[in-house]
Protein backbone atom coordinates (compact mmCIF):
# COMPACT_ATOMS: atom_id res chain seq x y z
CA UNK A 1 0.00 0.00 0.00
CA UNK A 2 2.75 2.58 0.82
CA UNK A 3 4.93 1.67 -2.33
CA UNK A 4 1.44 2.50 -4.42
CA UNK A 5 0.79 5.49 -2.23
CA UNK A 6 4.66 6.59 -3.26
CA UNK A 7 3.97 5.77 -7.18
CA UNK A 8 0.73 7.90 -7.34
CA UNK A 9 2.44 11.01 -5.64
CA UNK A 10 5.49 10.50 -7.68
CA UNK A 11 3.10 10.31 -11.06
CA UNK A 12 1.34 13.12 -9.44
CA UNK A 13 4.24 15.88 -8.92
CA UNK A 14 5.45 14.64 -12.63
CA UNK A 15 2.34 15.51 -13.93
CA UNK A 16 2.51 18.75 -12.46
CA UNK A 17 6.51 19.64 -13.52
CA UNK A 18 5.39 18.20 -17.22
CA UNK A 19 2.29 21.16 -17.14
CA UNK A 20 4.25 23.95 -15.50
CA UNK A 21 7.69 23.62 -17.30
CA UNK A 22 5.79 23.47 -21.13
CA UNK A 23 3.78 26.22 -20.08
CA UNK A 24 7.08 28.08 -18.28
CA UNK A 25 8.76 27.23 -21.70
CA UNK A 26 6.15 29.43 -23.43
CA UNK A 27 7.07 32.84 -21.33
CA UNK A 28 10.86 31.12 -21.66
CA UNK A 29 10.22 31.76 -25.27
CA UNK A 30 8.61 34.90 -25.10
CA UNK A 31 11.32 36.28 -22.89
CA UNK A 32 14.05 35.03 -25.14
CA UNK A 33 12.23 36.89 -28.06
CA UNK A 34 11.59 40.00 -25.75
CA UNK A 35 15.20 40.52 -25.00
CA UNK A 36 16.40 40.00 -28.60
CA UNK A 37 13.83 42.81 -29.73
CA UNK A 38 15.03 45.08 -27.12
CA UNK A 39 18.66 44.38 -27.89
CA UNK A 40 18.50 45.50 -31.45
CA UNK A 41 15.82 48.73 -30.64
CA UNK A 42 16.47 52.12 -29.67
CA UNK A 43 16.33 50.71 -26.06
CA UNK A 44 19.40 48.44 -26.53
CA UNK A 45 21.58 50.93 -24.64
CA UNK A 46 18.98 51.10 -21.34
CA UNK A 47 18.96 47.09 -21.41
CA UNK A 48 22.73 46.91 -21.31
CA UNK A 49 23.18 49.59 -19.25
CA UNK A 50 20.53 48.31 -16.16
CA UNK A 51 22.15 45.08 -16.37
CA UNK A 52 25.28 46.52 -15.21
CA UNK A 53 23.80 48.58 -12.58
CA UNK A 54 25.17 47.53 -8.99
CA UNK A 55 22.91 47.06 -6.03
CA UNK A 56 25.32 46.50 -3.72
CA UNK A 57 28.07 43.98 -3.91
CA UNK A 58 26.72 42.58 -7.26
CA UNK A 59 25.17 43.87 -10.67
CA UNK A 60 21.76 43.38 -11.53
CA UNK A 61 22.75 40.82 -14.03
CA UNK A 62 24.83 39.04 -11.28
CA UNK A 63 21.93 39.14 -8.85
CA UNK A 64 19.85 37.45 -11.52
CA UNK A 65 22.69 34.13 -12.56
CA UNK A 66 23.90 34.27 -8.85
CA UNK A 67 20.96 34.88 -6.87
CA UNK A 68 17.56 34.66 -8.64
CA UNK A 69 19.26 31.44 -10.25
CA UNK A 70 19.93 29.86 -7.20
CA UNK A 71 16.21 29.12 -6.79
CA UNK A 72 16.59 27.39 -10.36
CA UNK A 73 18.67 25.06 -8.76
CA UNK A 74 17.37 23.75 -5.97
CA UNK A 75 14.38 23.38 -7.62
CA UNK A 76 16.36 20.93 -9.83
CA UNK A 77 17.94 19.27 -6.70
CA UNK A 78 14.93 19.09 -5.41
CA UNK A 79 13.45 17.05 -8.71
CA UNK A 80 16.64 14.89 -8.97
CA UNK A 81 15.90 13.64 -4.95
CA UNK A 82 12.38 13.05 -5.59
CA UNK A 83 12.81 11.68 -8.67
CA UNK A 84 15.81 9.05 -7.31
CA UNK A 85 14.20 7.92 -4.74
CA UNK A 86 10.22 7.82 -5.64
CA UNK A 87 9.91 8.50 -9.36
CA UNK A 88 10.94 7.88 -12.54
CA UNK A 89 14.72 7.30 -11.52
CA UNK A 90 13.91 4.84 -8.99
CA UNK A 91 14.26 1.54 -10.38
CA UNK A 92 17.40 0.57 -12.27
CA UNK A 93 15.60 -0.78 -15.07
CA UNK A 94 13.91 2.37 -15.75
CA UNK A 95 17.49 4.56 -15.69
CA UNK A 96 19.57 2.59 -18.34
CA UNK A 97 18.16 4.18 -21.14
CA UNK A 98 17.50 7.47 -20.65
CA UNK A 99 20.79 7.66 -18.35
CA UNK A 100 23.12 6.01 -21.44
CA UNK A 101 21.41 8.19 -23.92
CA UNK A 102 22.02 11.76 -21.40
CA UNK A 103 25.47 10.64 -21.39
CA UNK A 104 25.80 10.04 -25.23
CA UNK A 105 24.17 13.45 -25.24
CA UNK A 106 26.45 15.21 -22.99
CA UNK A 107 29.83 13.32 -24.28
CA UNK A 108 29.13 14.34 -28.35
CA UNK A 109 28.34 17.76 -28.15
CA UNK A 110 31.76 18.17 -26.11
CA UNK A 111 33.44 16.21 -28.68
CA UNK A 112 32.08 18.29 -31.85
CA UNK A 113 33.05 22.04 -30.16
CA UNK A 114 36.47 21.04 -29.04
CA UNK A 115 37.09 19.80 -32.75
CA UNK A 116 36.68 23.34 -34.10
CA UNK A 117 37.70 24.95 -31.15
CA UNK A 118 41.16 22.96 -30.86
CA UNK A 119 43.52 25.18 -31.95
CA UNK A 120 42.22 28.29 -29.63
CA UNK A 121 42.75 28.49 -26.69
CA UNK A 122 40.60 31.25 -25.48
CA UNK A 123 37.41 29.70 -26.38
CA UNK A 124 38.17 26.03 -25.28
CA UNK A 125 36.60 26.82 -22.27
CA UNK A 126 33.19 26.53 -23.61
CA UNK A 127 33.54 22.81 -24.42
CA UNK A 128 30.42 21.89 -21.79
CA UNK A 129 28.16 25.07 -23.47
CA UNK A 130 26.30 22.36 -25.66
CA UNK A 131 26.09 19.63 -23.20
CA UNK A 132 22.23 20.41 -21.73
CA UNK A 133 18.83 20.18 -22.76
CA UNK A 134 16.81 23.24 -21.74
CA UNK A 135 13.92 21.18 -20.33
CA UNK A 136 11.04 24.00 -20.21
CA UNK A 137 12.06 25.27 -23.78
CA UNK A 138 11.78 21.57 -25.28
CA UNK A 139 8.61 20.41 -23.35
CA UNK A 140 7.58 23.50 -24.98
CA UNK A 141 7.75 22.51 -27.91
CA UNK A 142 6.25 18.98 -27.21
CA UNK A 143 3.04 20.74 -25.92
CA UNK A 144 2.58 22.01 -28.96
CA UNK A 145 2.22 18.51 -30.46
CA UNK A 146 -0.49 17.18 -28.29
CA UNK A 147 -1.31 14.18 -28.20
CA UNK A 148 0.42 13.31 -31.21
CA UNK A 149 3.59 12.42 -29.20
CA UNK A 150 2.96 9.82 -26.44
CA UNK A 151 3.28 10.61 -22.60
CA UNK A 152 6.03 7.98 -22.51
CA UNK A 153 8.62 10.10 -24.61
CA UNK A 154 7.34 13.09 -22.50
CA UNK A 155 8.69 11.20 -19.77
CA UNK A 156 11.66 10.03 -21.46
CA UNK A 157 12.72 13.42 -22.22
CA UNK A 158 12.19 14.73 -18.68
CA UNK A 159 14.38 11.95 -17.63
CA UNK A 160 17.45 12.77 -19.91
CA UNK A 161 16.76 16.58 -19.40
CA UNK A 162 17.29 15.73 -15.44
CA UNK A 163 20.07 14.04 -15.70
CA UNK A 164 21.61 16.39 -18.18
CA UNK A 165 21.32 19.20 -15.54
CA UNK A 166 22.77 16.58 -12.93
CA UNK A 167 25.62 16.07 -15.11
CA UNK A 168 26.49 20.08 -15.91
CA UNK A 169 25.95 20.49 -11.93
CA UNK A 170 28.83 18.32 -12.05
CA UNK A 171 30.55 20.13 -14.28
CA UNK A 172 30.12 23.14 -12.91
CA UNK A 173 31.61 22.23 -10.00
CA UNK A 174 34.54 20.68 -11.13
CA UNK A 175 35.61 22.30 -14.00
CA UNK A 176 34.22 26.06 -13.76
CA UNK A 177 35.45 26.38 -10.05
CA UNK A 178 37.31 30.24 -9.74
CA UNK A 179 40.28 29.76 -6.84
CA UNK A 180 38.67 28.67 -3.42
CA UNK A 181 38.94 30.83 -0.30
CA UNK A 182 39.27 27.68 2.22
CA UNK A 183 37.94 29.74 5.70
CA UNK A 184 34.08 30.19 3.59
CA UNK A 185 34.48 27.14 2.33
CA UNK A 186 34.93 25.56 5.94
CA UNK A 187 31.71 27.48 6.79
CA UNK A 188 29.92 26.29 4.24
CA UNK A 189 30.97 22.95 4.82
CA UNK A 190 29.76 23.38 8.56
CA UNK A 191 26.12 25.10 7.66
CA UNK A 192 25.67 22.27 5.43
CA UNK A 193 26.36 19.56 8.02
CA UNK A 194 24.35 21.29 10.36
CA UNK A 195 21.31 21.05 7.51
CA UNK A 196 22.09 17.31 7.17
CA UNK A 197 21.89 16.92 11.18
CA UNK A 198 18.09 18.83 11.05
CA UNK A 199 17.31 16.18 8.18
CA UNK A 200 18.67 13.16 10.56
CA UNK A 201 16.33 14.71 13.32
CA UNK A 202 13.12 14.37 11.27
CA UNK A 203 12.88 18.02 11.62
CA UNK A 204 9.50 18.71 8.93
CA UNK A 205 9.30 22.70 9.75
CA UNK A 206 10.97 24.35 6.16
CA UNK A 207 12.12 27.64 7.38
CA UNK A 208 15.35 26.57 9.41
CA UNK A 209 15.95 24.92 6.01
CA UNK A 210 15.70 28.14 4.44
CA UNK A 211 17.14 30.05 6.80
CA UNK A 212 20.19 28.27 7.10
CA UNK A 213 20.24 27.79 2.72
CA UNK A 214 20.38 32.01 2.68
CA UNK A 215 23.92 31.45 4.91
CA UNK A 216 24.54 28.55 2.89
CA UNK A 217 24.35 30.61 -0.53
CA UNK A 218 26.53 33.66 1.16
CA UNK A 219 29.33 31.40 2.51
CA UNK A 220 29.35 29.07 -1.44
CA UNK A 221 29.17 32.82 -3.21
CA UNK A 222 32.49 33.94 -0.99
CA UNK A 223 34.15 30.39 -1.35
CA UNK A 224 34.75 30.74 -5.00
CA UNK A 225 32.41 27.77 -5.62
CA UNK A 226 29.48 29.79 -7.68
CA UNK A 227 26.55 29.98 -5.52
CA UNK A 228 23.84 28.42 -7.19
CA UNK A 229 25.68 25.28 -6.33
CA UNK A 230 24.44 26.33 -2.88
CA UNK A 231 20.78 25.46 -3.89
CA UNK A 232 21.67 22.06 -4.89
CA UNK A 233 23.21 21.05 -1.91
CA UNK A 234 20.57 22.66 0.13
CA UNK A 235 17.77 20.53 -2.05
CA UNK A 236 19.64 17.23 -0.78
CA UNK A 237 18.99 17.85 2.93
CA UNK A 238 15.44 18.38 2.81
CA UNK A 239 13.34 15.47 3.78
CA UNK A 240 11.40 13.68 1.64
CA UNK A 241 9.02 11.00 3.70
CA UNK A 242 6.34 9.47 2.63
CA UNK A 243 2.80 11.46 2.61
CA UNK A 244 2.10 14.21 -0.11
CA UNK A 245 3.30 17.07 2.63
CA UNK A 246 6.57 15.95 2.64
CA UNK A 247 8.93 18.89 3.04
CA UNK A 248 10.17 18.51 -0.23
CA UNK A 249 6.84 18.25 -1.53
CA UNK A 250 5.67 21.65 -0.24
CA UNK A 251 8.99 22.94 -1.23
CA UNK A 252 8.71 22.11 -5.15
CA UNK A 253 5.21 22.63 -5.22
CA UNK A 254 5.81 26.71 -3.86
CA UNK A 255 8.94 26.71 -6.58
CA UNK A 256 7.24 25.41 -9.21
CA UNK A 257 5.58 28.61 -10.38
CA UNK A 258 7.78 31.21 -9.63
CA UNK A 259 10.90 29.14 -11.55
CA UNK A 260 9.11 28.17 -14.37
CA UNK A 261 7.10 31.98 -14.77
CA UNK A 262 9.86 34.05 -13.00
CA UNK A 263 13.11 33.31 -12.87
CA UNK A 264 14.05 31.12 -15.82
CA UNK A 265 12.28 33.82 -17.85
CA UNK A 266 14.18 36.50 -16.25
CA UNK A 267 17.29 35.01 -16.96
CA UNK A 268 16.01 34.28 -20.28
CA UNK A 269 15.62 37.93 -21.00
CA UNK A 270 18.84 39.49 -19.26
CA UNK A 271 21.68 36.85 -20.44
CA UNK A 272 19.62 36.18 -24.46
CA UNK A 273 20.24 40.01 -25.35
CA UNK A 274 22.18 40.13 -28.25
CA UNK A 275 22.47 43.02 -31.03
CA UNK A 276 22.83 41.51 -34.52
CA UNK A 277 24.62 44.89 -35.72
CA UNK A 278 27.13 43.97 -38.26
CA UNK A 279 26.43 40.42 -37.36
CA UNK A 280 26.10 38.70 -40.63
CA UNK A 281 26.14 34.73 -41.86
CA UNK A 282 29.73 34.77 -41.61
CA UNK A 283 29.58 35.17 -38.00
CA UNK A 284 27.84 31.38 -37.87
CA UNK A 285 31.21 29.81 -39.50
CA UNK A 286 33.64 31.60 -36.28
CA UNK A 287 34.70 28.31 -34.18
CA UNK A 288 32.44 29.02 -31.03
CA UNK A 289 29.14 29.48 -32.86
CA UNK A 290 30.03 26.53 -35.17
CA UNK A 291 31.30 24.04 -32.57
CA UNK A 292 27.99 25.02 -30.21
CA UNK A 293 25.34 25.19 -33.08
CA UNK A 294 26.66 21.99 -34.37
CA UNK A 295 27.29 20.34 -31.04
CA UNK A 296 23.86 21.02 -30.00
CA UNK A 297 21.85 20.28 -33.10
CA UNK A 298 24.12 17.25 -34.64
CA UNK A 299 25.90 16.60 -31.61
CA UNK A 300 22.31 16.29 -29.41
CA UNK A 301 20.71 13.95 -31.50
CA UNK A 302 23.48 11.70 -32.63
CA UNK A 303 24.69 11.08 -29.08
CA UNK A 304 21.17 10.72 -27.44
CA UNK A 305 19.64 8.77 -30.23
CA UNK A 306 22.73 6.61 -30.97
CA UNK A 307 23.25 5.53 -27.41
CA UNK A 308 19.23 4.59 -26.92
CA UNK A 309 19.19 2.86 -30.64
CA UNK A 310 22.22 0.94 -29.67
CA UNK A 311 20.51 -0.09 -26.38
CA UNK A 312 17.34 -1.03 -27.89
CA UNK A 313 19.23 -3.40 -30.73
CA UNK A 314 21.09 -4.96 -27.96
CA UNK A 315 17.82 -6.13 -26.25
CA UNK A 316 19.39 -4.12 -23.38
CA UNK A 317 16.34 -1.95 -23.16
CA UNK A 318 13.14 -1.01 -24.50
CA UNK A 319 11.78 1.63 -26.52
CA UNK A 320 9.54 4.06 -24.25
CA UNK A 321 5.39 2.47 -24.25
CA UNK A 322 3.83 3.15 -27.25
CA UNK A 323 6.97 5.35 -28.98
CA UNK A 324 7.96 4.32 -32.06
CA UNK A 325 11.82 4.50 -33.35
CA UNK A 326 11.17 7.28 -36.11
CA UNK A 327 9.03 9.53 -32.74
CA UNK A 328 12.13 8.50 -30.26
CA UNK A 329 14.31 9.93 -33.07
CA UNK A 330 12.35 12.97 -33.35
CA UNK A 331 12.76 13.68 -29.33
CA UNK A 332 16.54 12.80 -29.59
CA UNK A 333 16.56 15.83 -31.85
CA UNK A 334 14.38 18.01 -29.13
CA UNK A 335 17.10 17.18 -26.47
CA UNK A 336 19.51 19.77 -28.74
CA UNK A 337 17.26 22.81 -27.61
CA UNK A 338 19.79 23.70 -25.30
CA UNK A 339 18.91 27.52 -23.46
CA UNK A 340 19.46 28.16 -19.99
CA UNK A 341 21.61 26.09 -18.88
CA UNK A 342 24.08 26.49 -22.21
CA UNK A 343 24.06 30.40 -21.39
CA UNK A 344 24.69 29.90 -17.39
CA UNK A 345 27.80 27.67 -18.70
CA UNK A 346 28.61 30.62 -20.99
CA UNK A 347 28.88 32.64 -18.35
CA UNK A 348 31.19 30.78 -16.85
CA UNK A 349 33.62 30.22 -19.06
CA UNK A 350 34.03 33.37 -21.04
CA UNK A 351 34.80 36.88 -19.57
CA UNK A 352 34.99 38.71 -23.39
CA UNK A 353 31.96 40.00 -24.45
CA UNK A 354 32.63 38.87 -27.49
CA UNK A 355 32.91 35.48 -26.92
CA UNK A 356 29.98 35.50 -24.51
CA UNK A 357 28.15 37.28 -28.05
CA UNK A 358 29.21 34.42 -30.28
CA UNK A 359 27.64 32.17 -27.71
CA UNK A 360 24.49 33.19 -27.59
CA UNK A 361 24.80 32.75 -31.68
CA UNK A 362 25.16 29.26 -31.35
CA UNK A 363 22.99 28.66 -28.50
CA UNK A 364 20.38 30.48 -30.48
CA UNK A 365 20.82 28.78 -33.59
CA UNK A 366 21.27 25.16 -32.51
CA UNK A 367 18.30 25.64 -30.31
CA UNK A 368 15.85 26.63 -33.09
CA UNK A 369 17.52 24.11 -35.56
CA UNK A 370 17.10 21.29 -33.21
CA UNK A 371 13.27 22.69 -32.49
CA UNK A 372 11.93 23.18 -35.96
CA UNK A 373 13.11 20.01 -37.38
CA UNK A 374 12.34 17.96 -34.18
CA UNK A 375 8.70 19.45 -34.15
CA UNK A 376 9.14 18.42 -37.93
CA UNK A 377 10.20 14.91 -37.54
CA UNK A 378 7.50 14.18 -34.57
CA UNK A 379 4.75 15.75 -36.74
CA UNK A 380 5.68 13.09 -39.85
CA UNK A 381 6.51 10.38 -37.77
CA UNK A 382 4.38 7.42 -37.80
CA UNK A 383 3.37 6.37 -34.10
CA UNK A 384 3.89 2.60 -32.64
CA UNK A 385 1.98 0.10 -34.36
Amino acid sequence: MALKTMSLRARRALAEFLKDEAAGGYVLMAAAALALVVANSPLAEAYFGALRIYLGPLSALHWINDGLMAAFFLLVGLEIKREVLDGQLSRPADVLLPGAAALGGVALPAVIYLAFNAGHPASIAGWAIPSATDIAFALGVLALLGPRVPSSLKVFLTAIAIMDDLAAIVIIALFYTAQLHLPYLAGAGAVLLVLIGLNRLKVMALWPYLLLGAVLWFLVLKSGIHATLAGVALALTIPLREGDHSPLHRLEHALHKPVAFVVTPMFGFANAGLSFAGVGLAALLDPVPLGVALGLFAGKQLGVFGVAFGLIKLGWARLPRGASLSQLYGVAVLCGVGFTMSLFISALAFKDPLLIDQTKIGVLTGSLASALVGMAILKLAKPAR
